[in-house]
């Protein structure tokens, strides 16, 4: 292909041209992305002036103190809580001591009491307690179960039997028919 000279001189020209916009872009370029990286090393900074220590402050002044009072009364509501326990089972197992110390059967015999029998009118509080710890606790357990399953349940896939040809007119077993257009 044989081109003019005039056209030879314009493509020259042209592609001088396009070298120069190359040229020009490439420096657009490389002065963006040093615009881009001291815009993100001033961020970093005014994060580490500003926001951090801003944030510390409300941390420390609207959080933590009610992080604080939550925890000393959840500490006071354990420890009251044990120690009505506690003491609850301290007096249970004291008096069954004491029905069952040899001296205090001798005491009462001797004071003219011929027999102290203690009747059972039906189940205590202890009783009711205990079968209610034991429903919650059963509870518990049961929701844990049924998570792990429902949790699982995704996971397990069900075996995938293989489908034999038929005779039949229809070409396969149990296909679905084709939908109308």
């Amino acid at each position: 292909m044989s081109l003019s000279r005039k056209r030879r001189k314009e493509l020259k020209r042209l592609r001088s041209s396009a070298e120069e916009l190359w040229g020009d872009q490439q420096d657009v370029l490389d002065h963006a992305s040093r615009v881009a990286r001291e815009a993100s090393r001033q961020l970093n900074l005014l994060t580490r002036e500003e926001v951090v220590p801003r944030v510390r402050t409300g941390y420390e002044s609207y959080v933590r103190p009610g992080v604080d009072r939550a925890r000393d009364m959840a500490r006071g509501a354990g420890e009251s809580v044990e120690r009505g326990i506690g003491g609850a089972l301290g007096s249970l197992l004291s008096i069954g001591d004491i029905a069952n110390d040899a001296r205090v059967r001798r005491a009462l015999e001797r004071v003219g009491a011929s027999k102290v029998v203690v009747e059972k009118k039906g189940p205590g509080v202890g009783t009711y307690l205990a079968i209610g710890a034991g429903v919650i606790a059963a509870a518990g357990v049961a929701y844990a179960v049924w998570q792990m399953f429902r949790a699982e349940d995704e996971l397990w896939v069900a075996d995938e039997e293989p489908s034999t040809p038929s005779s039949g007119a229809s070409g396969s077993a149990g296909a679905a028919p084709s939908p109308v257009i």
